[in-house]
């Protein structure tokens, strides 16, 4: 099985990145450029995201999670890891089944149960899922179009034009993801609930939510940080899905902060 397509920048201790469903690491360029004066940044791509490959015989999340690991095992031993929305999913996934590498843990617009149902009720509503697994069987490209917009959906108008043209030079330049990667992560969200591995992860965390999110509802990641044994939570009024690029500044300070803690 094939590493997955990594860039590292910077001196320091170790910090691993992994973006949300349909992007890439060039989501992280700005983050990354001003933490990798004190880091050393590795961001990746998801499989079958920008220059990952995709392997159809590694497609339940533990072997997706399986595939991160062994892509960074050669690069570091110890690291804190940033997951953000899909990527906090796999960042749960490699601190609960491989937690002895992982010293910091912080999750950005995450939650452990995508979907709304009996008992979550800060979940998402299930028909947005199903409209984005319709529209993904008819245009491929135009999901991903209309996901991206639904990420700014609140924000006030300068930023959300600015959140969003980041988000489509992503992809632009470095790269969509495939099909087969982007049907399994509705599939796995539709599905998944990592909220019984929770009391597992017990490492410091921080959980980062934008008040304005559409599609991450704040309240999930208040849920999800009073589950974790040692998280703190922190809401950012004027965000949305992406805080790390609406609010880059405030961000980069309070990563910072609670990594060099």
């Amino acid at each position: 099985m094939s590493a997955l397509y990594f860039e590292v920048r910077g001196r320091g201790p170790d910090l691993v990145l992994l973006h949300g469903w349909g992007l890439n690491l060039r989501v992280w360029d700005e983050l990354a450029g001003v933490l990798a004066r004190r880091f050393r940044v590795i961001a990746i791509d998801l499989p079958g995201h920008g220059k990952s490959d995709w392997d159809a015989r590694a497609s339940t999340p533990a072997a997706q999670a399986w595939r991160v690991h062994e892509t960074l095992a050669p690069l570091t031993q110890r690291y804190a890891l940033l997951g953000w929305s899909l990527g906090g999913q796999f960042a749960l996934d490699l601190a609960t089944a491989m937690p002895a590498g992982i010293e910091r843990l912080a999750l950005v617009a995450t939650t452990p149960k995508f979907l709304a149902g009996s008992g979550w009720r800060c979940g998402t509503a299930p028909a947005l899922l199903r409209r984005l697994e319709r529209q993904l069987q008819a245009d491929c490209e135009r999901t991903v179009r209309q996901f991206l917009a639904l990420q700014v959906r609140g924000s006030a108008p300068r930023t959300a034009e600015r959140v969003l043209a980041t988000l489509r030079h992503a992809l632009a330049v470095h790269g969509a993801a495939r099909p087969e990667a982007l049907a399994l992560g509705l599939a796995r969200l539709k599905a998944g609930d990592l909220r019984p591995a929770l009391a597992l992860v017990r490492i410091p965390a921080l959980v980062i939510a934008g008040r304005l999110d559409r599609i991450t509802r704040a309240a999930a990641g208040r849920a999800l940080a009073a589950a974790l044994p040692q998280a703190r939570y922190v809401e950012f009024a004027r965000a949305a899905h992406a805080p790390f690029l609406s609010s880059p500044v405030r961000f980069a300070q309070l990563l910072t902060e609670f990594l060099r803690a």
